[in-house]
């Protein structure tokens, strides 16, 4: 979507210019991936207005292949407005009746997963529309192979208002990898903690707990819980973190790495995401990445990332 930020301090009703930039969970992970060093699509669909023209351009410029986006001719782009502060940041969806809400099942017999390893999803696509639900189930259900299908949660708690949370449940235990807030699984499954939500979830192989400002909890197969501490950042604005964790976590992933590596490149990219008002931030420079992830235990708890984007030891 089409998403616009204050340009200017002050409360948004006295804001009077405002930046026009790019959201969208899906989108979000797409176009970091590119940064980290791995190719991505992102398949959606935007009106044939201005909006529309001007994300698809700004996606692909990230890297992001974006041949399999659909131009609605009838159905606007959808667009969001951000009010940014650390603490939070209030967002007013307008979305009702966007082009995105108009895709259906029939996309699948349109896409070629030729060569692609992970599909991600989001459990804020299945809340647009029924249409929708039955495209993000069609997904799910369709033969795999090698293929990993990732499943972000997202509980968006307006999309939902009046509807089943169950259907996301349902839709989690089909994926191989979910990634899930403990708040909003706490809302989806009663309750946020790992060891459970495992006995709740049996199917996807791979789970990821994301516990806020704490850390995050992967279990994977048969192993014991793994916790990762996140680092300390001076935030700037919090949204788009979850995404940025999600890219740095499937990137490592990807590459074959270890447990707490792959934790670890997941808070990475989300501090580097806290660090701005963007909903994508640019990576850490290598060199920091590179020393945090072989960082011991006691050198990465005390690290803290600055708004200037340095180090505090």
């Amino acid at each position: 979507m089409a998403l616009f930020v204050p340009a200017e301090p002050g409360p948004p009703d006295e804001v009077r210019t405002w930046l026009r930039t790019i959201g969208g969970a899906e989108s979000n992970v797409a176009c970091h991936l590119p940064a980290l060093g791995v190719p991505s699509g992102w398949v959606s669909a935007v009106g044939d207005d201005p909006f529309g023209r001007a994300l698809v351009r700004e996606i692909a410029s990230a890297g992001v292949d974006v041949s399999g986006v659909v131009v609605d001719p009838a159905r606007p782009t959808g667009l969001y407005v951000k009010e940014s502060g650390a603490g939070g940041s209030p967002v007013r969806y307008y979305r009702a009746g966007s082009a995105a809400s108009g895709l259906g099942p029939e996309l699948v017999s349109q896409l070629d997963f030729t060569g692609v390893r992970v599909l991600h999803l989001s459990g804020i696509t299945p809340a647009l529309s029924d249409s929708c639900l039955a495209l993000v189930r069609a997904l799910l259900q369709r033969p795999r192979g090698d293929l990993i299908v990732s499943f972000d949660v997202n509980h968006r708690p307006a999309l939902w208002a009046g509807r089943d949370l169950s259907v996301l449940a349902e839709l989690a235990g089909l994926a191989d990898l979910v990634l899930t807030g403990d708040d909003e699984a706490e809302r989806v499954w009663g309750t946020g903690d790992p060891a459970r939500l495992r006995e709740l979830l049996p199917g996807p192989r791979t789970l990821v707990v994301k516990q806020g400002e704490r850390g995050a909890t992967l279990v994977e197969g048969d192993a014991e819980p793994l916790f990762a501490p996140a680092l300390k950042v001076d935030v700037v604005e919090p949204v788009g973190a979850g995404d940025a964790f999600a890219a740095g976590f499937l990137a490592a992933t990807l590459r074959g790495a270890d447990p707490l590596t792959r934790l670890r490149r997941g808070h990475l990219q989300a501090a580097a995401t806290l660090l701005t008002q963007d909903d994508v931030g640019a990576p850490l420079p290598e060199d920091v990445i590179a020393t945090l992830v072989r960082a011991d235990a006691g050198s990465w708890g005390s690290t803290r990332l600055t708004a200037e984007g340095e180090l505090a030891l």
